[in-house]
């Protein structure tokens, strides 16, 4: 059966079709930099210390979006929201507020965490060293106000200066910093290579902000219009916070725990499999990075027609991708995990759980940002949230006896409950069906009036 494009409809999917394969291209550029910075630290570092460095990684990932307060996502629907209305300036101190809360909140929580971890020492002293407690600190900031200056410049409609900084040349020079200093016989450690880390990115977010002034772009922080944003945003904010710190726990959270419950190499293989079974949804992350605006858009305007057409487009073209790498795992998933060292080799059957729960992610679509960015975030936060958490409980229980199969099979299972719940809620609720199948829903779809 031939599916033809209405008219009406054919030129927004074709502008937004050549948003997607630049930023694909981008995030294809930025998946292989990534695997081969992984790389590059596995074989240049012990496996305890390439340990240490995955689960700081990982904590840091996790308290950097805690420190975003759910800027991120708020100001990817709020600059929509507010130019739509003609409220220009108030979608700049938007863009304003959540820059300087970001700062804020990436200083406190990381100077918390430190004197938590120094106090924690001080009573409890550890048998391992806490260093790489210290150096996740140095990341926290950094990498929050690198999402955030992404969903930003995203927002008022850059592509380039948005991810390139951060995705692309951040990616680049960790690993060759990296060998060129195994290449003069410096090793680098765990904590080494996370401090490197928040050096190099901070370095990236100078060059980014200057690209973005001199294009331009909304980006600098103010202090005075901190105060009514958040009164009239904190609540909208709070649950965009909770519903990104869900999603981020969900994707880091179980390297933290086999890291505290079983050892850091078991963290160590664990964050490789994962980190490598993420690479199927790659094309559907870079699609919500063009759609996240253009849903915004056209759903506060009414034009549902418009956000289905999107919506179908996205999941379709991510699920394909998804299902041809799923294929490769399961077949050559092993070799993959070799590239990192032959001790991570055993990770297949880890690998081939975590992708089968990521593929059914690609299958239902973008129903996170369709929430999202239609006003349902608490909707999102509960069933999603309630979901995972339940999951990671289960994680607890399971992983002293079951170990790293025990923690992929755990999260394999809530994922795919959780997806498929929250892709049923966009159809009922919101009338928009993200799921691979929403293709058949467009020419069904009505417009309804602007809210």
């Amino acid at each position: 059966m031939r599916l033809t494009i209405p008219s009406d409809l054919s030129a927004l999917l074709h502008a937004g079709l050549w948003r997607v394969i630049g930023s694909l291209g981008i995030k294809v550029a930025t998946a292989g930099l990534t695997y081969l910075t992984y790389v590059v630290l596995s074989r240049t570092m012990t496996v305890p210390e390439y340990g240490h460095f995955a689960f700081g990684l990982a904590l840091a990932t996790v308290l950097a979006i805690a420190a975003g307060v759910g800027q991120p996502t708020a100001i990817l629907r709020l600059w929509s929201q507010e130019t739509v209305a003609g409220n220009r300036a108030a979608a700049t101190a938007a863009v304003q507020a959540g820059s300087m809360l970001t700062i804020l909140s990436g200083l406190t929580i990381a100077l918390v965490m430190c004197l938590v971890v120094f106090l924690w020492v001080l009573l409890l002293p550890l048998e391992d060293t806490a260093n790489h407690f210290y150096g996740a600190a140095f990341l926290i900031l950094p990498m929050a106000l690198a999402e955030y200056n992404s969903s930003a410049l995203r927002a008022q409609g850059s592509l380039w200066t948005a991810l390139v900084p951060r995705d692309i040349l951040w990616r680049i020079a960790l690993p060759a910093v990296v060998l060129g200093l195994f290449s003069v016989g410096i090793v680098l450690s765990g904590p080494d290579a996370l401090v490197l880390s928040a050096a190099l990115l901070s370095g990236m977010l100078a060059l980014q902000f200057w690209g973005a002034i001199t294009r331009r772009y909304v980006l600098s922080p103010v202090v005075g219009v901190v105060g009514p944003y958040w009164q009239r945003w904190g609540g909208l904010s709070r649950w965009f916070l909770l519903g990104t710190l869900i999603e981020t726990v969900a994707l880091n959270a179980d390297v933290v725990l086999v890291g505290l419950m079983l050892n850091l190499e078991s963290s160590g293989l664990y964050f490789n499999a994962f980190r490598t079974a993420g690479l199927m949804t790659l094309f559907t992350f870079a699609i919500e990075l063009v759609i996240a605006p253009m849903i915004a858009q056209h759903f506060h305007a009414g034009e549902m027609r418009k956000a289905q057409a999107i919506a179908a487009m996205a999941s379709f073209a991510g699920f394909a991708f998804s299902l041809l790498v799923f294929v490769a795992f399961f077949g050559w998933g092993e070799w993959i995990l070799s590239l990192f060292g032959p001790a991570y080799a055993e990770g297949w059957l880890v690998l081939v759980l975590l992708a089968l729960g990521l593929l059914f992610d690609a299958a239902t679509g973008p129903s996170k940002i369709v929430m999202m960015m239609t006003g349902h975030e608490r909707a999102y936060a509960m069933i999603f949230g309630g979901i995972m958490g339940a999951g990671l409980i289960v994680q607890i229980l399971i992983i002293p006896t079951y170990g790293v199969i025990g923690a992929a099979a755990a999260n394999m299972g809530a994922r795919i409950l959780a997806q498929l719940s929250i892709a049923l809620w966009c159809r009922l609720r919101i009338g928009l069906d993200t799921s691979v199948l929403g293709v058949f829903a467009v020419r069904g779809t009505q417009d309804r009036l602007p809210q």
